[in-house]
């Protein structure tokens, strides 16, 4: 046997094993870990997900929930896990984009430890304002905090979380000082902009849409690149006036980084079947959520542009937590 033929022979060896493992997996049941209890909306997205993936794969996809730790603990289990495919990490904004500038020390690196298999889903923010306050529009909103700087308050779920980080990003791309005020989750914060206690929120659309029907409160922009479905008339936060304000959420799943190749690549193909389907568009539209399933090379440079950019976010306005 020559040399050429040797190299040829070795090189078809080194990939016979992915692709058995592409054709394969799964073997067995596979784990899907959330971060958050059940109920919430990670928790939601994974079981439709879970669910549809049980079916195509003939084996069960299921959900584990590791709670705590702002999400830092299932997080940092799945990175500490196989690379084998069998245990499947519901990650987000938080724990993969914001939590490695927020936190001083975590048990896993985003980057390093993770393979990303596919976006889910996207869940844009949703500017609102209480209904009495005299601001029509994105710009009249700027020009009356500008003027009122000392009453202008937008509340969060938290420290750190994806909407108060929204709010900072709003701030330093508007000139704005708008106070934050941090709550212990949204339904509280909700409650104190409905009643005046604070003026503005960035919040996922589901937990305002009823308010903003009912004219309790009022929606100014949309953060995604296009109009949502359910708000047609309101703009996007770019087609009023104030593109690089887009702040997103995003729901991705990773595996532990070494994982088959073949294995990824398989998964990513039936996310990306499963995305397309109607059933599950509506059901992530009434989450308030725009399905996307892309490829594990699309959602790896999705990842690493979003940690870029809320490491950014996170400096700049000098937001801290703790574990």
């Amino acid at each position: 046997m020559g040399p050429i033929l040797s190299r040829w022979m070795a090189s078809l060896m080194c990939c016979l094993p992915f692709a058995v493992f592409g054709q394969s997996y799964p073997e067995r049941p596979v784990r899907v870990v959330v971060s958050y209890s059940a109920g919430a909306t990670n928790d939601i997205v994974a079981r439709l997900v879970a669910q549809r993936l049980s079916t195509s794969f003939k084996q069960n996809f299921f959900v584990e929930n590791r709670v705590g730790g702002n999400g830092t603990i299932g997080t940092g289990f799945v990175a500490k896990e196989a690379a084998d495919g069998y245990n499947i990490l519901l990650g987000n904004t938080s724990t993969l984009a914001i939590h490695p500038s927020l936190f001083p020390s975590l048990s896993y690196d985003p980057t390093k430890d993770f393979q990303a298999v596919s976006i889910l889903a996207e869940s844009p923010t949703v500017l609102v304002v209480n209904s009495a306050l005299p601001v029509q529009t994105v710009k009249e909103l700027v020009a009356y905090s500008k003027a009122n700087a000392k009453s202008v308050a937008y509340g969060s779920p938290g420290a750190g979380t994806p909407f108060h980080l929204s709010g900072e990003l709003f701030n330093s791309q508007t000139g704005t000082t708008m106070l934050h005020v941090p709550y212990k989750g949204a339904a509280p914060a909700v409650v104190d902009l409905l009643g005046g206690q604070i003026q503005v929120m960035f919040d996922n659309l589901p937990n305002v849409l009823s308010h903003i029907r009912s004219g309790k409160l009022r929606a100014l922009a949309v953060t995604s690149d296009a109009p949502l479905s359910q708000l047609p008339d309101v703009p996007t936060i770019a087609k009023a006036g104030f593109a690089g304000a887009e702040s997103s959420s995003f729901f991705a799943f990773v595996v532990a980084r070494g994982t088959p190749p073949a294995i990824v690549q398989t998964l990513s193909n039936k996310i990306a079947e499963i995305m397309q389907e109607p059933a599950i568009k509506a059901q992530l539209t009434d989450l308030g959520a725009i399905p996307v399933g892309n490829s594990p090379a699309q959602a790896s440079q999705y990842l690493n542009e979003q940690v870029l950019k809320w490491t950014k976010v996170v400096k700049a306005s000098g937001a801290k937590a703790d574990l």
